[in-house]
């Protein structure tokens, strides 16, 4: 991170995280740049950012909001069909205590409220994976689709991680006519992301292993899982550009 920073590379989160969990790193890091949420959910871009104005769908007191998702109400009503359609084989978040989803992601009970206050991505756990081609038929006729994260499934809209960083690479573009980005992740849900970016990381999972359906002629392999990995494959990659 602090390379980055002696660099003046913008760190931009794209994350299946929620806008409050973000803003927790964000504050902790001193990173003041945009970020991204819910895999693509909405672009969250600091006022006084960009020198020059832009499409946004709402602003608040610190951000103009570019809205990519469908909305957190929606995705409940469609989950809920799912959920009486297939009894007793998926849970979502929605129907989680924050003890539960503390327990289930190895987070402490305020990381977990945080993870709870979703707006556009209902991650969920299917206990019968051959019931993912009936689920992925009811989203797909309700516009909505599902995702395979690292821990969970993500019912959400039509947007991705790649949609909502092609859009703001575009931004950045206004202002830097020679743009080069970097991309890392370690699942298929990050793999619209890797897509668009010219240089695509893949980290490997905790037992050492790649996901195997994140393919792309131009990958380029951490040497290791989590940030460590991560911060060793964009030392390296940094130090050769």
């Amino acid at each position: 991170i602090n390379a980055l920073k002696e660099k003046s590379i913008p760190l931009i989160f794209c994350t299946s995280k929620t806008r409050v969990e973000i803003e927790e790193i964000q504050l902790k890091l001193h990173n003041t740049h945009p970020f991204i949420s819910e895999n693509g959910g909405a672009i969250f871009i600091p006022k006084d950012y960009f020198p020059y104005g832009f499409h946004f769908t709402r602003e608040d007191s610190h951000y103009f909001i570019i809205e990519l998702g469908t909305s957190y109400a929606k995705l409940r009503e469609v989950f809920n069909q799912m959920r009486t359609l297939l009894p007793g084989k998926l849970r979502g978040f929605g129907d989680l205590t924050s003890q539960e989803v503390a327990d289930l992601c190895g987070f402490s009970l305020s990381q977990a409220i945080l993870a709870k206050k979703r707006e556009y991505d209902e991650p969920f756990i299917l206990e019968d994976g051959s019931a993912e081609d009936v689920l992925q038929e009811i989203a797909c006729s309700s516009s909505l689709q599902i995702n395979r994260g690292g821990r969970f499934y993500h019912l959400i809209g039509h947007n991705d991680k790649g949609k909502a960083v092609l859009l703001l690479k575009e931004l950045y573009k206004r202002k830097a006519e020679y743009l080069k980005t970097i991309a890392l992740g370690d699942s298929l849900n990050d793999l619209p992301m890797l897509k668009v970016v010219e240089y695509p990381i893949l980290v490997q999972k905790p037992d050492g292993s790649y996901d195997p359906s994140v393919k792309l002629d131009k990958l380029i392999l951490a040497p290791g899982s989590g940030p460590s990995g991560w911060c060793e494959a964009l030392l390296e990659l940094l130090n050769k550009l």
